[in-house]
């Protein structure tokens, strides 16, 4: 399961880059958020051989820095312009919180722990906001359908991501007091492979639909440049000669 999670996370990454979405607007984030997602699966699953110290601390920062990326991402999906500075100041504040709490506290879990929980919450919430307004959209106008399958991509990971979070690391059910119980390790794992799975193969095929979108979008604005450098080309009639001229007493 391990295996085709990695595949699947591949996907995304795939058709961004291939459909040159690598810097269009806000999506960089989101391919910097699945290869280091995707890196992570690797590491875990012994894919890519490392130590683990450094499967420990990929992990750390794949934490501290989910939050930031995702909600630059969704930014894309902010109706208007104030709306996109405030998700901005957002990700402004929740950095320098991280900071702050990494320079008290050190690069460690308890502290990542602490920053996921505020994370977490953050995101869902514009995730479920985006989700209803582009459902709506979807359904009422019948368009921006890629929208509204990315917004449910990461509202579904990100809800499951929030028991798993609550289980392993709030309840952390995985442990017997100092014993950890392998077995309940590995369920934790297989149901995170599923829903990476899942949710990634969702967010494929929102990013292919968003992309005949944007590309209809861009034909037409062209299509408009086009238009407008026509008519400002045309040659124009003076309106003196739409007139009658008194003083002559003649048409010009």
């Amino acid at each position: 399961m391990g295996l085709i999670s990695s595949v699947a996370l591949l996907l995304p990454i795939i058709f961004i880059i291939g459909l040159r979405l690598s810097f269009y607007r806000t999506f960089p984030a989101l391919l910097v958020y699945y290869v280091l997602v995707l890196g992570y699966n690797l590491l875990t699953i012994g894919y890519i051989k490392a130590s683990s110290t450094v499967i420990y601390y990929w992990g750390l920062c794949n934490n501290i820095t989910d939050a930031p990326l995702m909600i630059y991402f969704l930014s894309y999906f902010s109706p208007t312009q104030p709306y996109n500075k405030g998700m901005k100041r957002t990700i402004i504040g929740f950095i320098c919180f991280e900071t702050l709490l990494l320079i008290l506290q050190g690069f460690n879990i308890d502290t990542v722990t602490i920053i996921m929980a505020p994370g977490l919450l953050l995101v869902i919430f514009f995730c479920v906001h985006f989700f209803i307004r582009q459902t709506k959209i979807t359904v009422m106008h019948r368009k921006a359908t890629g929208k509204a399958l990315m917004t449910a991509a990461l509202l579904f990971a990100y809800g499951c991501y929030s028991i798993i979070y609550l289980m392993y690391y709030v309840f952390k059910t995985h442990l017997n007091g100092t014993v950890i119980k392998q077995k309940d390790v590995e369920d934790t794992f297989l149901v995170y492979f599923m829903v990476v799975t899942f949710s990634s193969l969702l967010m494929t095929a929102g990013i292919i639909i968003e992309k005949r979108r944007i590309k209809k979008l861009n034909e037409l604005k062209q299509t408009r440049k086009e238009l407008s450098s026509l008519y400002n080309d045309a040659p124009t009639t003076p309106i003196k000669t739409m007139s009658l001229d008194f003083d002559k007493g003649q048409w010009n």
